[in-house]
């Protein structure tokens, strides 16, 4: 396992588990890596500074408002110059910080300030890591592209058992190491769809769809961590957008497919936004009123097939176009029809009916149409589906 050349901003966190930096420190050094090592308030509890930089070889960074390494760096240059991120151990604390926005001392504003990916090894109780808050910021740090490690399951230094404890320094290493792996998608452009669109009936009022995003995201975050160009065209969706990528804000399906046209050539387009079938043929200037003559008639205008479209082009159709198919019944039959009628390379279907969770939720159950036949996947977290398309694009693109 070889870091050579590669430079890895440590965070340690206020925990126990901090002394366990401290081999990791050993480890990234042995395998050719470089370690700039920031030191928390609390962490400063558990290891010294002294030992922090005799590993590291560096010096240690722990106030914001260092006025020297001000001078000398900045932290905007400290956040940056790293190739990764690694906080460890990630406390409940810091945690809550990034997924919130906050940064009131140099960790918290390094985390925000950089662009680059982050890896957390959390380590706390028991407790703390089941508490429906730090549910949530777990649930949203991933979706913002944040990696994890750990926690594992033990004895706590308080004595109790259970999820919590920091991952050992070897696993660390490793999914660092894996992190700033071979990228297989390097050189390859993404374009990746996502989300609802919005069709405006009046100022007020708009058609829509219950889709969150969430799984466009993901894909987009999926296939930037493996080093693909992703454009990322997405309708209001309220999935927080992925790191590593350009995002192109749309609305309507007529914006979408404009977004998408600008943004060929690609090797893989990925349309997985639940763009609007129709649209009012005209919008009303002022919000319409009731009146007794009762409900207004709304005409209807259909709205451009994107996916058709784009898998149909004569030049510039990119080697692979992949559709999703939101169905509510016979799904394979359905689904099937489909990647025939658009001409799409591969199509992902899944059921979205009552009951099913799926549209609006974090999780998928999916059905991969080719033209070999389909495989059905288990039901997974949406991130969990996006790795796994990701790595099958990966593979058709090699």
């Amino acid at each position: 396992m070889r870091l050579s050349g590669r430079r890895i901003l440590l965070i340690v966190g206020g925990g126990i588990a901090a002394y366990k930096s401290l081999e990791l420190i050993r480890l990234i050094g042995k395998a050719g890596g470089r370690v700039v090592p920031v030191l928390t308030a609390g962490g400063r509890e558990f290891v010294t500074p002294l030992s922090l930089a005799a590993l590291a070889g560096e010096r240690v960074h722990e106030a914001l408002f260092d006025l020297t390494a001000e001078v000398e760096m900045g932290h905007i240059e400290l956040s940056r110059s790293a190739d990764l991120v690694v906080v460890a151990p990630a406390t409940a604390d810091l945690m809550a910080k990034l997924a919130g926005g906050l940064a009131n001392d140099l960790a918290s504003t390094l985390l925000l300030a950089t662009d680059k990916r982050v890896l957390m090894a959390p380590a706390m109780n028991v407790r703390m890591w089941e508490h429906p808050a730090t549910r949530r910021n777990r649930e949203r740090l991933a979706e913002d592209g944040v990696l994890f490690v750990g926690p594992a399951e033990g004895e706590m230094a308080c004595g109790e058992y259970g999820p919590g404890r920091m991952a050992e320094p070897a696993e660390i290493l490793a999914a660092i190491a894996d992190a700033l792996g071979p990228k297989p998608l390097a050189g390859r452009h993404a374009i990746v769809t996502s989300g609802p669109t919005h069709e405006p009936i009046d100022p007020v009022r708009y058609i829509a769809n219950r889709s969150s995003g969430r799984q466009g995201a993901a894909i987009a975050a999926a296939l930037a961590a493996r080093g693909a160009r992703v454009t990322f065209v997405t309708g209001p969706a309220t999935a927080p957008r992925p790191t590593g990528a350009e995002v192109v804000e749309v609305e309507t399906a007529l914006e979408m497919a404009a977004a998408v046209e600008a943004a060929l050539p690609a090797d893989v387009a990925v349309f997985a936004a639940a763009v609007g079938d129709w649209r009012p043929v005209a919008a009303a200037a002022r919000k319409i009123k009731k009146t007794a003559a009762g409900p207004p008639a709304l005409a209807l205008a259909e709205n451009p097939d994107i996916l058709a479209s784009v898998a149909g082009l004569a030049q510039g159709r990119p080697p692979l176009v992949i559709g999703f198919a939101a169905e509510t019944g016979d799904l394979i039959g359905n689904a099937t029809a489909k990647r025939q009628r658009k001409g799409c390379d591969w199509l992902v279907a899944n059921d979205v009916g009552d009951g099913s969770g799926i549209m609006g939720g974090m999780e998928n159950a999916v059905t991969l149409i080719t033209a070999e036949g389909t495989e059905a996947w288990p039901r997974l977290d949406k991130r969990e589906v996006a790795e796994r398309l990701a790595d099958r694009i990966a593979a058709a693109l090699a």
